[in-house]
Protein backbone atom coordinates (compact mmCIF):
# COMPACT_ATOMS: atom_id res chain seq x y z
CA UNK A 1 0.00 0.00 0.00
CA UNK A 2 3.05 2.30 0.37
CA UNK A 3 4.55 3.71 -2.03
CA UNK A 4 7.49 3.11 -3.44
CA UNK A 5 10.52 4.81 -1.33
CA UNK A 6 7.76 5.27 1.31
CA UNK A 7 8.71 3.94 4.71
CA UNK A 8 6.04 3.05 7.69
CA UNK A 9 8.08 2.58 11.44
CA UNK A 10 5.73 2.46 14.41
CA UNK A 11 5.89 5.09 16.91
CA UNK A 12 6.60 4.76 20.76
CA UNK A 13 3.83 3.25 22.57
CA UNK A 14 3.77 6.70 24.71
CA UNK A 15 3.11 8.50 21.15
CA UNK A 16 0.60 5.77 20.78
CA UNK A 17 -1.53 5.91 23.57
CA UNK A 18 -1.38 9.78 22.97
CA UNK A 19 -2.91 9.74 19.49
CA UNK A 20 -5.36 7.62 20.97
CA UNK A 21 -6.80 10.24 23.14
CA UNK A 22 -7.45 12.37 19.74
CA UNK A 23 -9.13 9.03 18.12
CA UNK A 24 -10.21 6.13 20.70
CA UNK A 25 -10.47 3.74 17.37
CA UNK A 26 -6.86 4.24 16.93
CA UNK A 27 -5.38 0.67 16.11
CA UNK A 28 -1.78 1.39 14.49
CA UNK A 29 0.36 4.44 14.85
CA UNK A 30 3.49 4.89 12.84
CA UNK A 31 5.58 7.29 11.43
CA UNK A 32 5.84 7.72 7.71
CA UNK A 33 9.70 8.07 6.44
CA UNK A 34 11.42 9.31 3.15
CA UNK A 35 14.90 7.80 4.13
CA UNK A 36 15.41 8.70 7.78
CA UNK A 37 12.64 11.45 8.00
CA UNK A 38 9.53 12.48 6.87
CA UNK A 39 10.82 16.46 5.12
CA UNK A 40 10.04 15.32 2.05
CA UNK A 41 6.31 14.48 2.15
CA UNK A 42 5.68 18.05 3.66
CA UNK A 43 8.37 20.94 2.64
CA UNK A 44 10.53 21.43 -0.33
CA UNK A 45 14.13 21.17 1.02
CA UNK A 46 16.96 24.14 0.05
CA UNK A 47 18.72 23.40 -3.14
CA UNK A 48 21.79 23.77 -1.42
CA UNK A 49 21.84 21.08 1.99
CA UNK A 50 23.79 23.15 3.57
CA UNK A 51 21.04 25.85 4.34
CA UNK A 52 18.35 23.19 4.37
CA UNK A 53 20.01 22.25 7.78
CA UNK A 54 21.06 24.82 8.46
CA UNK A 55 17.44 25.89 9.42
CA UNK A 56 16.62 22.22 10.83
CA UNK A 57 19.65 23.32 13.23
CA UNK A 58 17.76 26.26 14.09
CA UNK A 59 14.76 24.96 14.86
CA UNK A 60 16.05 21.98 16.88
CA UNK A 61 18.48 24.62 18.94
CA UNK A 62 14.87 26.20 19.36
CA UNK A 63 13.66 23.05 20.83
CA UNK A 64 16.15 22.45 23.03
CA UNK A 65 17.90 19.77 22.12
CA UNK A 66 21.50 19.21 23.45
CA UNK A 67 24.30 19.45 20.26
CA UNK A 68 24.52 15.93 20.09
CA UNK A 69 20.97 15.24 19.58
CA UNK A 70 20.64 17.77 16.69
CA UNK A 71 23.59 15.70 15.54
CA UNK A 72 21.76 12.84 15.37
CA UNK A 73 18.76 14.13 13.98
CA UNK A 74 20.79 15.67 11.06
CA UNK A 75 22.13 12.40 10.26
CA UNK A 76 18.78 10.90 10.27
CA UNK A 77 17.28 13.75 7.94
CA UNK A 78 20.19 13.12 5.31
CA UNK A 79 19.65 9.12 5.15
CA UNK A 80 17.74 9.05 1.91
CA UNK A 81 15.80 5.70 0.48
CA UNK A 82 17.35 6.72 -3.59
CA UNK A 83 17.99 9.52 -5.66
CA UNK A 84 16.65 13.17 -4.50
CA UNK A 85 13.17 13.54 -5.69
CA UNK A 86 11.48 16.47 -6.17
CA UNK A 87 8.62 17.50 -3.89
CA UNK A 88 5.41 17.35 -6.34
CA UNK A 89 6.32 13.75 -6.55
CA UNK A 90 6.64 13.38 -2.91
CA UNK A 91 3.60 15.07 -2.12
CA UNK A 92 0.94 13.73 -4.36
CA UNK A 93 2.16 10.13 -3.01
CA UNK A 94 1.90 11.02 0.52
CA UNK A 95 -2.05 12.27 -0.75
CA UNK A 96 -2.69 8.82 -2.66
CA UNK A 97 -1.54 7.31 0.18
CA UNK A 98 -4.08 9.06 2.35
CA UNK A 99 -7.15 8.27 -0.30
CA UNK A 100 -5.92 4.37 -0.57
CA UNK A 101 -5.79 4.47 3.69
CA UNK A 102 -8.92 6.22 3.90
CA UNK A 103 -10.79 3.75 1.82
CA UNK A 104 -9.81 0.67 2.96
CA UNK A 105 -9.22 1.71 6.36
CA UNK A 106 -12.04 4.31 6.92
CA UNK A 107 -10.86 7.61 9.15
CA UNK A 108 -7.24 8.33 9.68
CA UNK A 109 -5.78 10.49 12.30
CA UNK A 110 -2.67 12.50 10.62
CA UNK A 111 0.04 14.63 13.50
CA UNK A 112 2.86 16.44 11.74
CA UNK A 113 4.91 17.42 14.60
CA UNK A 114 8.90 18.74 14.26
CA UNK A 115 11.57 17.09 16.37
CA UNK A 116 12.55 13.70 17.70
CA UNK A 117 10.56 10.97 17.84
CA UNK A 118 8.85 10.62 21.24
CA UNK A 119 6.18 11.30 23.63
CA UNK A 120 4.05 14.22 22.29
CA UNK A 121 4.36 17.24 24.16
CA UNK A 122 2.66 17.59 27.52
CA UNK A 123 0.31 20.03 28.45
CA UNK A 124 -0.71 21.20 24.99
CA UNK A 125 -3.80 21.32 24.02
CA UNK A 126 -3.70 20.37 20.21
CA UNK A 127 -6.20 21.69 17.44
CA UNK A 128 -7.65 19.75 15.39
CA UNK A 129 -9.69 19.66 11.78
CA UNK A 130 -11.43 16.97 9.45
CA UNK A 131 -10.52 16.98 5.96
CA UNK A 132 -11.80 14.80 2.96
CA UNK A 133 -9.72 13.13 0.50
CA UNK A 134 -10.96 15.51 -1.98
CA UNK A 135 -9.32 18.29 -0.05
CA UNK A 136 -5.69 16.32 0.16
CA UNK A 137 -6.16 16.10 -3.35
CA UNK A 138 -6.47 19.21 -3.97
CA UNK A 139 -4.23 20.77 -1.40
CA UNK A 140 -1.18 18.97 -1.87
CA UNK A 141 1.10 21.67 -0.09
CA UNK A 142 -0.27 22.51 3.12
CA UNK A 143 -3.31 19.70 3.88
CA UNK A 144 -0.99 18.48 6.70
CA UNK A 145 -0.15 21.69 9.17
CA UNK A 146 2.63 21.03 11.60
CA UNK A 147 1.10 20.77 15.75
CA UNK A 148 -2.66 20.11 13.97
CA UNK A 149 -4.15 16.71 14.22
CA UNK A 150 -5.76 16.14 10.69
CA UNK A 151 -8.51 13.37 10.39
CA UNK A 152 -9.18 12.19 6.67
CA UNK A 153 -12.06 11.08 5.79
CA UNK A 154 -13.60 9.77 2.66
Amino acid sequence: MLPSGLAAQPVSAVEAAALRQLLPATATAASLLVGGCSCDLVRRRDQDPREDERLLRERYFRLGLAREQVIRELERHRRRSGPVQPFERWSRALADFVGEHARNAGPTLYHLRFGPAGPLPEGREMPAVTRTVAEVHARLEGWLEEDRAVLVVR
